[in-house]
This record gives structure tokens, C-alpha cells and sequence, in this order.
């Protein structure tokens, strides 16, 4: 019954898990005889357990109706989900020396015989010293031999305190790269833990934790299953992570030469011998800093690096940038300045045009052109990015280049390019909703054109990184009005593409700032709406609940009718969640009074009819959790009437199963079976894998329960 009530919360990312939540609320209350809140954590679903257990064994009916409603929770946590993903690392490099130690030692950490403690090294060393390639290069060699089921690699993006992913974040990438849907990846991080290590128990597994920033970010992905090795990859020793450390230092003169060679050949290092030493010195046994100098190595009619700037062997990754970036023509090398000076997470051409001020394939060429000098990376989505040191370098020469005014108006340009970006996305992926602010009506960037809803939140989802970086750096420009807009942009990827723990830091500013620049307004109910559904799908429920208030209170206070009545039905639905359902009733019903003040001709008049059936149909869940399943009968058939006549298929189906839980609930599995299969049909047309699973749990549920019965 733990294990039941554990999986429910679990699963709530999904429609279908939030619905198994309510289901088993109206249960819980019936066998207890009262009301009991929902679980926070697994100590109280522990708690709910026992009164579950206590209650089933003084009444027999209540013990089928829990076995009928167990049936239809899948216990691994993952619905739909194999978990049985082999995922690959990435390739290795073509040319690797020396770091024969340090694989030693790894093969002996990775070998030894299970004794309970988790298998983990540290790979650590300065940047540009090749800690990632080792990591790489190690694994694929052992990766058939002793990690058959897969050896998952994750960019925890460490490179600063505001890059670097969260660890429930870094859990979801994890999972899933294991296979479990993107819908069925729980949302807190302790269920996310709990399904990782159902996961990986049995399985003998490579998990390299590239670029890691923190302890933090580590400790939620170490697992003591004996077939597991988690090499973790950092700039530093990682103090609070209990690891085999392995420092990685620079290479040898002999290793450096001998890698010069296998990347050029034996004649260019012949004819370099004269220059030889000096490139080696530069270098400082950086295999990063050795693989740019090989270029110009090779590169006879290259002009030869101007080396006024003294030598810093100390950091070979700047001295390897600074002698590429004296070799740029100027635009390429105006570009490479002002595209770092925000961490941004993958810069494509658009942006750089913004930044640039250019066109997009002129931007294409440039960024061609510093990824052939290794000043910037290519990403697998076809996006660039900075090494950490390089970005320093860039940042360093352009506030002395360009200057306080040039640095400024780079970030303010790529700050407006991606406002830009983010409202046009946004309308043509919800072109129905009022919440999103419409794009603007000028000329400034090339207006991007989206063939459908889908190939907007494509986009959108793509640039995700870099529009909540555009938030902070509009509110560290004090630009509180793009920091408000940016925010409500984001409301297609709360709705449609989760993230929710990504996104939340960025909705926290954007709220405050509305908070303290435009208190009262529609744009700061409108961000206290987002903050609190984000907050509630995360199953933080107080905070989310003191949200949806401010909401209410903002929406209030500006006279928007439509936005005071959607909040407190926000509140009702987080209400619901909890099984606080008589609460959860009383908020719709407040919410449908708000909604009747709207006259003929006002504001949100045309949206009135969907908005009451969607109530009818919240009011009907309250219900059927109450126990009153005749009039919870009653008020989901007037929702069903207006979604069927609106031909609206996925709320027509999502009100019919309802209507079959509800006559499930009241012992009338006969009665369920036809609504399940007319949902059925109405889904036909939709991609809604999981609701159709759902509803084919439920209807062999009914089928069980009419046998037993029999």
C-alpha cells in the first residue's frame, strides 16, 4: 500500500498521474471516514498506508475497491516507461597520450569486488587539461566489457554557480537518458532518486557526471548498486564528494610532442623544431591548448602568432586563445568578443546576428570560422558554446576592447533578440491563450515563421536556456519590463513542455520584479498565476498555494475580471490535489461567482461558456472525491454536453473517464465500460499514449471487478 501511494505521487507529471492522485484521495477518504491530506514525502504515505491497511481490514468492500484501483497504478514509477534504454557515451577522441596512471586507477575502482560502498571516482583537473576526454576515452574502452546495459553521459554545465544544472535537473537528464518518458519523470527529487535506483539496480552501468560544479549536484545520482560506476568530471577536487579522486595534470614534453605529432605528422613537428620549445611552453601541457597549436602548425601559410602578450603557462587554455584571436580578422574577432559576455548556454546564428549585427549567414560564417580555430565548441544540436576559459579570455578582451558602452549594447541587443523570439514563439504554439503578451510590431529582428504549434514549441524548447539567461540579464540591466515579458513568454513551456524545476528560478525574479515595478498590474497576477502552477507541479503546495493568492490579489486589484477568476480556480485545483476537496469545491464556486460579473460585452465574454464547463467539470472531481457520486453524475454531464457539442476530443474524453471512475467508485463497473469505450473513440485521433493506457487499466479493472461480483 506504501509502494501504491508512493507511485501516485510519483507519476504526477503526467494528466493520467495527476488523475490516479485524485482517484486515490476519494479512496483514502472513504476508508478512513474522513478527510486526509495527501502525502508530502514517503514518511507520511507510510502514515496514509496504515490507515489504509487499518480500514480495508474492517470492511471487505473497501478492500476490492483498493485492489481495483491498484490494479491501475503501475508500481515502477514509470507508466509506459522500459527503463531498459542503453544509452552511449559520446566518441572518443581519434588522438589520446599518456594518462596511463589515471586509467589504472579507474579500472581498479570500476573492478573491485562489491562490498556495499558505491563504485565512484573523481577525475579532476584544470580546464583545457583533457579531464572530460580521459573520462570519455576510459569508459568507451571498457564499455563492452563491463558495461554492457549502457554508460550514460550528462553535461551538468558546472562551468559557473549560474550555469550549472540543479541536482533534480540533473536527475531528469539521467532518467531520461534510461528511457523514461519526458511525462513520466516525477516531479520532486526524491521520487526522481526512488526511480532512479529502481532503475539501475540489476544493471552493470557507466554514469560519467561531466563538468560538475558542486557536491550537490552529485550526491542525488550516487547509487550503491554493485553493477554502477559514476565518474564524475570537475575543474576541481569537489570537496563533500566521497570519491577515488584522480588528479589530471599536464601532460609530459615527451606526451605533448608525441600528440603534435599524431595530430599534424612527423615532418610539420620536424620543420617547427626552431619554434618548437616556444609553442610548448605556451601550451603548458594542455592537450586542448596543443590541438589549437597543431592548427597553425599545419596551416603553412598561417601567419605566425604575434606573442607580444606574455606567456601565462599557468593557464595554457587563455595563452591557446589569445594566440588564435590575434590571428582573427576583425569581424570574426568583434564577434568572439561580444558573444561572451553572458553565459549564454548555446549560441546559434540568429543569436549571434543579434549580437553581431549582421545577418544570419554572415553569422554562420563567422561562427565557422571560430570553431575551426577551437575558440568555440559545436554543440550536437548544430549550437555553439564557449570552453570555460576561452569565454574568460573573450570577456576579458572585450570590456577592454569595446569598452563599458560596446559590452552593454551587445547584451541589450541579444537580451531583445530573444524577447523578440520568445513572444512570436509563444503566440504561434498557444495562439488561444490570453496569458501570453503579443509579439512586437516593429522590424528590428528577422520575424521567424512557425508552420504549426509544434514547430514553435520546438523552438521555443531549444532556446529555453538561453531565454531564462535573458531574464537575469535583463534585470541586471534594469530592464524590468523585458524581465516581466520574458517571464510570461514562458508560459507555453510550463503548459506544454514541463522543465518546471529549470524554469523555476526564472519565474521567482520575473515575479519579484513585477512585484516591486508593477504591483497590482495583470502582468504581475499573470506571473504569480505561472509561479504557482510551476510550484504545484513540483508538489510544493504551500508555496504554491501563497502564489496562487497573490495572483488572485494582483488580478484583483487591476480590475481583470477573467485573470481573479482563473487564479481562484488555480487555487481550487491545487486544493484538489491535496484531497482538501470541499476547499477545493468552495474555490470553484467562488471562481464561477467572479466569472458571472463578466456582462454582455465585456472582457473574456466569449471565453465564458468553456470556462463554466471546465468548472462543471472541476466542480464534478471535488464531488466525486467528496463521496457524492449522483451529483458529481450531474455536474460532469453538463461539462461532457458542452465538450462534446464544441467537439472538443481530448476534454470530452478526459470528462467521460470521470464519469467511468465515478461509476466505478459507486460499484457500477457495467455502467463504466461504455463510457471508457466512447473515450476510446474520441481519442482516436489524439497522441495521447497515456490517457489511452489509463483507460485501458481502468476498463480491465471493470471487467475484474464484474467477474468477482458475478
Amino acid at each position: 500500500m506504501t509502494a501504491v501511494l508512493g507511485a501516485v505521487g510519483a507519476g504526477m507529471a503526467n494528466e493520467v498521474g495527476k488523475r490516479g492522485l485524485e482517484t486515490a484521495g476519494g479512496l483514502v477518504r472513504r476508508i478512513a471516514g474522513r478527510e486526509v491530506v495527501a502525502p508530502a514525502d514517503p514518511d507520511q504515505a507510510a502514515l496514509v498506508a496504515r490507515i489504509v491497511y487499518d480500514g480495508v481490514h474492517r470492511d471487505p468492500a473497501l478492500a476490492r475497491a483498493w485492489q481495483v484501483f491498484a490494479r491501475t497504478v503501475p508500481l515502477s514509477g514509470a507508466g509506459t516507461a522500459t527503463g531498459r534504454a542503453r544509452p552511449e557515451l559520446p566518441p572518443s577522441s581519434r588522438f589520446f597520450t599518456d594518462r596511463d596512471d589515471a586509467m589504472k586507477v579507474l579500472d581498479r575502482e570500476a573492478s573491485r569486488a562489491a562490498d556495499g560502498r558505491p563504485r565512484i571516482a573523481l577525475l579532476h583537473g584544470a580546464p583545457g587539461m583533457g579531464t572530460s576526454a580521459l573520462a570519455v576515452h576510459w569508459g568507451v574502452r571498457r564499455a563492452a566489457k563491463w558495461f554492457p546495459d549502457g554508460q550514460v553521459h550528462v553535461d551538468l554545465r558546472g562551468f559557473s554557480a549560474g550555469t550549472a544544472l540543479d541536482g533534480s535537473s540533473a536527475l531528469r537528464a539521467v532518467l531520461r537518458q534510461l528511457g523514461v518518458p519526458e511525462e513520466e519523470v516525477p516531479p520532486t527529487a526524491q521520487d526522481r532518486v526512488v526511480l532512479l535506483r529502481s532503475l539501475v539496480a540489476g544493471r552493470r552501468l557507466l554514469m560519467v557526471l561531466d563538468h560538475a560544479y558542486s557536491a550537490a549536484q552529485v550526491r542525488p545520482l550516487i547509487t550503491s548498486a554493485p553493477g554502477v560506476f559514476v565518474l564524475v568530471v570537475a575543474a576541481n577536487a569537489l570537496p563533500g564528494v566521497d570519491a577515488v579522486r584522480v588528479p589530471v595534470g599536464p601532460l609530459a614534453k615527451r606526451d605533448a610532442v608525441r600528440l603534435l605529432t599524431d595530430l599534424t605528422s612527423k615532418q610539420v613537428v620536424s620543420r617547427a623544431r626552431a619554434t618548437l620549445p616556444d609553442v610548448l611552453a605556451r601550451c603548458g601541457g594542455s592537450p586542448f591548448a596543443l590541438r589549437a597549436a597543431a592548427l597553425r602548425l599545419t596551416d603553412e601559410a598561417a601567419p605566425a602568432a604575434r606573442h607580444e602578450a606574455s606567456s601565462n603557462a599557468d593557464d595554457p587554455v587563455r595563452t591557446a586563445a589569445e594566440d588564435a584571436y590575434r590571428l582573427l580578422a576583425p569581424a570574426t574577432a568583434r564577434l568572439y568578443r561580444l558573444m561572451s559576455l553572458h553565459p549564454w548556454p548555446a549560441i546559434g546564428p540568429a543569436a549571434a546576428s543579434w549580437i553581431g549585427e549582421t545577418d544570419t549567414t554572415e553569422a554562420e560564417r563567422l561562427l565557422a570560422e571560430l570553431v575551426a580555430v577551437h575558440l568555440l565548441e559545436l554543440a550536437d544540436d548544430g549550437r555553439h558554446f564557449y570552453r570555460p576559459g576561452v569565454r574568460g579570455h573573450a570577456e576579458d578582451t572585450a570590456h577592454r576592447e569595446d569598452r563599458a558602452a560596446g559590452c552593454a549594447a551587445a547584451v541589450s541587443r541579444a537580451v531583445a533578440g530573444h524577447l523578440d523570439l520568445a513572444l512570436r514563439a509563444a503566440n504561434a504554439a498557444l495562439p488561444e491563450s490570453w496569458r501570453v503578451p503579443p509579439p512586437p510590431h516593429d522590424d528590428t529582428h528577422p520575424h521567424p515563421s512557425y508552420a504549426n504549434r509544434a514547430e514553435a514549441m520546438d523552438a521555443l524548447v531549444a532556446e529555453r536556456g538561453n531565454l531564462l539567461q535573458a531574464v537575469h540579464a535583463a534585470e541586471e540591466f534594469g530592464d524590468f519590463t523585458t524581465v516581466v515579458r520574458l517571464g510570461q513568454a514562458l508560459w507555453p513551456l510550463q503548459l506544454k513542455a514541463g522543465h518546471h524545476e529549470e524554469l523555476l528560478p526564472a519565474l521567482r525574479l520575473a515575479a519579484r520584479t513585477a512585484d516591486t515595478h508593477f504591483p497590482g498590474t495583470r502582468a504581475a497576477g499573470a506571473l504569480h498565476f505561472q509561479l504557482a502552477h510551476t510550484l504545484g507541479e513540483l508538489a510544493r503546495h504551500e508555496e504554491a498555494e501563497t502564489a496562487a493568492h497573490a495572483a488572485a490579489a494582483n488580478e484583483r486589484a487591476a480590475g481583470h475580471v477573467r485573470g481573479h477568476a482563473s487564479a481562484v480556480e488555480l487555487l481550487g485545483l491545487l486544493r484538489l490535489r491535496q484531497w482538501r476537496y470541499e476547499e477545493a469545491y468552495a474555490g470553484f464556486d467562488e471562481a464561477g461567482r467572479i466569472y458571472d460579473t463578466i456582462g454582455p460585452g465585456g472582457e473574456g465574454e466569449r471565453d465564458l461558456p468553456r470556462a463554466r464547463a471546465l468548472l462543471e467539470r472541476h466542480r464534478g472531481r471535488a464531488l466525486r472525491g467528496l463521496g457524492n457520486w449522483e451529483e458529481a453524475r450531474e455536474r460532469l454531464t453538463v461539462a461532457l454536453r458542452f465538450f462534446r457539442d464544441t467537439r472538443e476530443a481530448y476534454n470530452t474524453a478526459r470528462t467521460l473517464t470521470d464519469l467511468a471512475e465515478t461509476s466505478l467508485d459507486s460499484g457500477d463497473p457495467a455502467g463504466a465500460l461504455p463510457l471508457i469505450d466512447e473515450a476510446v473513440t474520441a481519442l482516436a485521433a489524439e497522441r495521447a499514449s497515456y490517457h489511452l493506457a489509463h483507460l485501458r487499466a481502468l476498463r480491465e479493472s471493470c471487467l475484474d471487478t464484474d467477474q468477482s461480483t458475478d
